[in-house]
């Protein structure tokens, strides 16, 4: 069975939950850095509003930690990792800002698949936690899924 195949106009937005050792810092990082606005919360638990969609630091630190890397394009890329596609303005003007915050990239912001089908802009970084956190862009976003 195939998922169906939605308009990205369409899109509902996806909830994700992930563990962080310290919610101050999940909050510093999240809602400071990224600038993604603050939702509920309580003490053991923060909603941001990511890209329009619903993610949650659950203070869970035993579940925090290095991921596994995989070889993708010559680059090791973390296989627990979320994300977003942002328009490639938007993608530049994020790369550029965490440049001068002095992010530490897992993956410096490059063009990945160059001349492929999936060719896309890409940068992986984490969070204060250790969670894997990749943005990317494309110059057509017609061509997310091209094989």
């Amino acid at each position: 069975m195939h998922a169906p195949t939605r308009n990205p106009d369409l899109l509902s937005p996806f909830h994700l939950a992930f563990p962080v050792h310290d919610l101050a810092q999940a909050r510093a990082f999240y809602g400071g850095l990224l600038g993604c606005p603050e939702g509920r919360s309580s003490p053991e638990w923060v909603d941001f509003n990511f890209y329009g969609h619903q993610i949650v630091a659950h203070l869970a630190p035993g579940e925090t930690g290095p991921s596994q890397r995989n070889a993708v394009d010559g680059h090791g890329v973390p296989v627990r990792h979320f994300g977003i596609v942002l328009p490639m303005a938007e993608w530049e003007a994020l790369a550029q800002r965490l440049k001068s915050h002095g992010t530490a990239f897992v993956i410096e912001p490059y063009i990945r698949f160059q001349g492929e089908p999936g060719e896309q802009a890409t940068m992986f970084f984490l969070d204060p936690s250790g969670n894997a956190i990749e943005v990317k862009a494309f110059a057509d976003i017609g061509k997310l899924f091209a094989k």
